[in-house]
């Protein structure tokens, strides 16, 4: 999650699964890839933006399955606060938007399962961390 002045970056999901709800950029590590190398990387690719990787704020694990009840996609996400340290925002790779939201926002978004709570999780613990400094 990249957070910056009170809002979250959203981007749209250009192709399946999920294609045209909103969810946080991300994507897979390539083989021998460090985890923070593969978020920083992937954020990049979908967002045009640099960031800076502040802490491990989640661990989810989303099974999907298809008309016959047979898992068709299992991914295992761990949900990072970032802020961004350059670049310029651009919907990239597989995003057909990238988009800053509020909390407020989030209500009524087309986003995918599990989204707004890790959100707002992620808020209360970057107010903390910022509150101590």
């Amino acid at each position: 999650m990249i957070i910056q002045d009170g809002r979250v970056l959203l981007v749209e999901r250009a192709k399946e699964p999920l294609k045209g709800y909103w969810s946080l950029p991300g994507g897979a590590v390539e083989t021998g890839e460090a985890l923070e190398d593969a978020l920083r990387r992937e954020v990049l690719e979908e967002t045009g933006l640099e960031v800076e990787v502040l802490g491990l704020v989640e661990v989810f694990e989303r099974v999907t399955r298809d008309v016959e009840g047979a898992a068709e996609y299992h991914y295992i996400l761990l949900d990072y606060v970032c802020v961004p340290t350059g670049g310029v925002l651009c919907a990239a790779d597989d995003a057909a938007q990238a988009r800053w939201f509020s909390l407020a926002e989030l209500d009524g978004l087309r986003i995918t399962e599990g989204t707004p709570p890790v959100i707002r999780k992620a808020f209360a613990w970057f107010a903390e961390r910022t509150a101590r400094k």
